[in-house]
């Protein structure tokens, strides 16, 4: 394609050699491709430039910044946003392209199918543990994501309009085994204490304490993780401790 590129895809990537091939492999249907590379210290360069991608190098600990960061140096009047263990699959790519040709709106929701291990769990997700769609095509200029470490909250352009949520879905590899996913509530939670002490407001154990309760059942009842066995069941528990977790090494942890 001549002149700008139309369609940009983002990837941020940490040290995800492992999981860019494959990644960057699976955007060659957009015009252009664009990798920041936040603080990487293996060969995720060396991968993103060999598949033709432009890259970003530099330091950001605070995720919504580096995604700002990605989305002013895309070049396309869409941008379509891919994590580094996210694939998409030939459907998907074909939609995408459809709907920038065609849409009216500003952003559309793409759904995920998300996998623990070589498992697919496409029930339960959601309350800041997984989510089973997201804002990832939009246009240029229309969000701005805010300065949290994790789960960064969005700010929408006045007057944005959201378009039809996209059928086909993307390809999300989550976690690696239930140790992985472990790690990652460990991860996620000491990265949300840390947001929880800088904004002042931890808010109140009692709260906290009820969450496990309501998001538990968000996710095994309202969001059938039930249907997903054991497997939905360890995704709702998660879900459950996300916030109580956030409280208690904000309010005790003096390092993390």
């Amino acid at each position: 394609m001549t002149g700008e590129p139309q369609l940009s895809a983002l990837v941020v990537a940490h040290n995800e050699a492992a999981n860019l091939p494959d990644c960057l492999d699976s955007l060659r249907f957009c015009d252009e491709i664009v990798v920041v590379l936040d603080r990487c210290t293996d060969d995720s360069k060396a991968i993103a430039e060999a598949a033709g991608a432009r890259t970003l190098e530099g330091a950001w600990p605070v995720e919504g910044d580096r995604r700002n960061a990605g989305n002013d140096a895309c070049r396309g009047a869409w941008i379509f946003e891919v994590d580094a263990d996210e694939r998409v699959p030939e459907a998907l790519a074909q939609e995408i392209r459809a709907t920038v040709r065609a849409s009216d709106a500003d952003y559309h929701l793409v759904p995920f199918d998300n996998y623990i291990g070589g498992r697919l769990v496409r029930h339960g997700w959601g309350a800041s543990f997984g989510v089973s769609s997201a804002p990832r095509l939009c246009r240029k200029g229309v969000k701005t994501w805010g300065r949290q470490r994790v789960h960064p909250a969005l700010t929408w352009k006045d007057g944005a309009r959201q378009g039809e949520r996209l059928r086909a879905r993307m390809v999300h590899y989550a976690d690696a085994s239930i140790s992985d996913m472990l790690a990652r509530l460990d991860r996620y939670t000491t990265a949300r204490a840390r947001d929880l002490r800088e904004s002042g407001n931890l808010g109140s154990a009692a709260r906290n304490y009820r969450r496990i309760v309501t998001r538990f059942w968000k996710c095994f009842v309202s969001r059938k993780g039930y249907r997903e066995g054991g497997l939905g069941f360890l995704v709702a528990v998660c879900a459950g401790l996300y916030p109580i977790l956030s409280y208690l090494k904000a309010r005790y942890d003096e390092t993390d």
